[in-house]
C-alpha cells in the first residue's frame, strides 16, 4: 500500500478537543497535514483551561499531531470584551471572541507558512457559524493565507464529534468557556 503524502499544511484552531478530535480526523483523512492550535484566553477558570489543554495534549499524542500551545492570558481577553459582559451567548461578546481567536490563528499560520487555517468553532450548534466563516474569509484576505471555510456541524458533524468523544473517553464541558457563558448555563455556580 502506498503511504499518503500530506502536503497541504493546515493550522486547526481547537476550542476543545471534544470537537477537535473529530475535525482533525476528517481533515487528516482528506490529506491535510493538520497541526492543532490551542489559543483560548476566554476559558475560565484556569483549572478549566488546564483540563481542556491536557485533554488536547493527550489526543495530539494519540493521533500523532503536532500541537501549538499559545499563552493563556485571560486578563487581556477580559479587556477585549469589556462592556460586553452582559451580552447573551452568540451576542457581540462572542463575535469579539471568535474574531480574536481566528485572527491569532491566521497570524500564526501566515508567520509559519501554513497553506491553510481553520477552526473547530463551527462544529458547535451554539456558535454563529456564519460570522465565524465571514471573519475567517476576511482574515484570509488580510493575511494572505487560505481559510478552509467549513461548517463542521454539517452532515451530523456535531453528533459524530460527541460519539467519538465517548469512544475516546474525552472530557466535554457544558459551557463555551468564559465566565459569562458559564453563568448562563449554571446561574448558581460559584465562580472562583
Amino acid at each position: 500500500m502506498e503511504e499518503k503524502k500530506n502536503n497541504r499544511k493546515l493550522l486547526l484552531h481547537i476550542c476543545c478537543i471534544g470537537c477537535g478530535a473529530y475535525v482533525s480526523r476528517v481533515l487528516s483523512d482528506e490529506d491535510f497535514d493538520v497541526v492543532l492550535y490551542f489559543y483560548n484566553p476566554n476559558i475560565f477558570p484556569a483549572a478549566e483551561y488546564e483540563k481542556r489543554l491536557e485533554t488536547t495534549r493527550r489526543i495530539a499524542r494519540e493521533f500523532k499531531l503536532a500541537l501549538v500551545e499559545e499563552e493563556y492570558d485571560h486578563g487581556e481577553w477580559l479587556k477585549k470584551v469589556k462592556g460586553l459582559e452582559t451580552e447573551p451567548e452568540r451576542g457581540k461578546r462572542c463575535l469579539v471572541c471568535y474574531f480574536d481567536r481566528l485572527k491569532k490563528t491566521a497570524l500564526y499560520a501566515k508567520k509559519n507558512k501554513f497553506d491553510y487555517f481553520s477552526s473547530t468553532l463551527t462544529i458547535s450548534p451554539h456558535k454563529d457559524s456564519k460570522s465565524i466563516l465571514k471573519f475567517g474569509n476576511e482574515l484570509s484576505a488580510e493575511y494572505e493565507v487560505d481559510f478552509l471555510a467549513r461548517d463542521y456541524k454539517k452532515r451530523d458533524g456535531f453528533k459524530k464529534s460527541i460519539e467519538l468523544s465517548r469512544e475516546l473517553d474525552l472530557y466535554r464541558q457544558n459551557y463555551c468557556g468564559c465566565e459569562f457563558s458559564r453563568r448562563e448555563v449554571c446561574e448558581n455556580c460559584q465562580l472562583t
